[in-house]
């Protein structure tokens, strides 16, 4: 069974988009700083990096087997059009499902859970198979720490500080101790890092 792990582009400060959803030409600047492709499922998206980043990036998107979102991430992609870019099987973890949504995408590779993130995890580990399940940052991440239920953060630091608007993490009620980086790579104007999550002895 493979790992739990989350993953987000975030500024200096801590942030994964600005106020009012501003920030992202800062954030994303090196997905357009190289002369490597990163394909996605996705014709409109073009991913061109750095060779350490291209390396680091392919690395972790292979090793990924499913993903599990919230309702927020989905809407304001609209369900990624029934496909996820990355192309994984996607759990999306929300109070009600879509109908009208299903309905006008048939072909969709989502999958809704209703009664809570623990069983949005477990079908993702199905799904996921060997590979590791990737959870969207934000909200549901926060909530997977509480839970125990993350083994691993990897972070795309960017030197920007955007001053306010989401957090990578919400407020916890306890101290959550990693151990690392277990990895770090220098790339273009990001840095890339690994964390363990320690786990309560």
């Amino acid at each position: 069974m493979g790992k739990v792990v989350t993953a987000a582009t975030v500024s200096l400060d801590g942030y994964i988009s600005g106020p009012n959803e501003s920030g992202f030409e800062h954030l994303f600047a090196y997905f357009a700083d190289g002369d490597f492709e990163l394909r996605t499922a996705d014709p409109n998206i073009s991913i061109k990096l750095g060779e350490a980043d291209y390396r680091f990036m392919r690395h972790f998107w292979d090793r990924a087997g499913a993903f599990v979102a919230g309702r927020r991430l989905f809407d304001l992609n609209d369900g990624w059009g029934g496909r996820h870019p990355m192309d994984w099987p996607t759990v999306v973890v929300t109070h009600s499902v879509p109908r009208d949504w299903m309905a006008a995408h048939p072909d969709s590779t989502l999958t809704f859970v209703t009664d809570g993130l623990v069983a949005a995890i477990e079908r993702a580990r199905a799904l996921a198979g060997d590979k590791e399940v990737v959870v969207a940052s934000g909200k549901i991440s926060s909530q997977c720490l509480e839970l125990g239920l993350l083994d691993e953060i990897t972070l795309q630091l960017v030197p920007v500080l955007l001053g306010g608007g989401v957090p990578l993490f919400e407020h916890f009620k306890a101290p959550i101790l990693l151990d690392g980086p277990t990895q770090t790579v220098q790339g273009n104007r990001v840095t890339h890092l690994r964390y363990a999550v320690r786990k309560p002895a």
